[in-house]
């Protein structure tokens, strides 16, 4: 299969599970993050003829000073490489902007775009840092939009496309503590609703998976066996079934502009 897909945030959690996915499917994969040895790592893990790595080398005001290539994949698998992996910082627009362009060069045009970069910083309003505020919504929404806008050039080009951001039952609902983490994750419901009316003529096509508790670093610390009580299906979700919905959605051609919760029913009674 010659489709090429980018994940951001491809090195852990859901994207991780996503990448793994698809590379049973055959897709070629640009795993992104922002540490380029946890990327790297998870490409490693990934079935496929060879591995690559692309190290960026960004320093000063954004100028990109270097880039290298490190085949580190077995030479007698033989083939070009399925899978690459990038550092990128999503809240940086020249950093976006260059991993696309390198992706391009050495994967081809991107098919497929899957933003499952995120962090939280979950603490009630009136303790809650600016910076914290800041950094959550330039990594969970700002870094979304940017990761999107970069797409776009590609897939108007090639007049198609399908994105799915990862969202959270959060953004619908809202969380107690997690007000500003809610606003990150409610904010990219809005904008990726707008923006799937906006490219839709073009055939791209945007949607959002929303999860509830599922196992992934975010949740290690939470008390489950509390927590599990509130949910209709009796326990916390696996990355590998948020994963399917992600596929699903990238692969369904009549489906934009949806939310889909993966949430074992905790939405119910919220």
């Amino acid at each position: 299969m010659n489709k090429v897909c980018a994940i951001f945030g491809g090195s852990r959690g859901i994207g991780r599970a996503v990448a793994q996915l698809m590379a049973q499917k055959g897709y070629r994969l640009a795993i992104v993050a922002r540490n380029l040895e946890v990327a790297k790592a998870a490409a490693g893990e990934l079935r496929g003829d060879s591995h690559a790595v692309v190290n960026f080398l960004r320093r000063g005001k954004g100028k990109l000073l270097g880039a290298r290539i490190q085949d580190w994949a077995l030479r007698s698998l033989g083939g070009q490489g399925n899978h690459l992996a990038f550092s990128c910082d999503v809240a940086k627009e020249h950093d976006v902007q260059n991993t696309f362009e390198e992706i391009e060069k050495h994967l081809g045009q991107v098919n497929f775009l899957v933003n499952a970069a995120g962090i939280n910083r979950d603490s009630l309003l009136i303790r809650t840092k600016t910076e914290d505020m800041v950094s959550q919504l330039h990594t969970n929404l700002l870094g979304s939009m940017l990761t999107c806008k970069a797409a776009m050039r590609t897939m108007i080009q090639q007049q198609g496309g399908s994105i799915v951001n990862v969202g959270s039952i959060t953004g619908l609902k809202g969380n107690s503590g997690q007000s500003a983490y809610s606003a990150s994750k409610g904010g990219l419901v809005g904008f990726s609703r707008a923006l799937a009316k906006e490219v839709a003529k073009k055939k791209i096509r945007v949607n959002v998976v929303a999860p509830g508790f599922v196992h992934t670093d975010m949740t290690k610390d939470l008390k489950e066996e509390h927590l599990k009580n509130s949910i209709p299906l009796g326990r916390f979700g696996e990355t590998i079934e948020v994963a399917h919905a992600i596929l699903f959605l990238l692969e369904s051609p009549y489906i934009t502009g949806h939310v889909l919760v993966v949430d074992g029913g905790l939405q119910l009674v919220m």
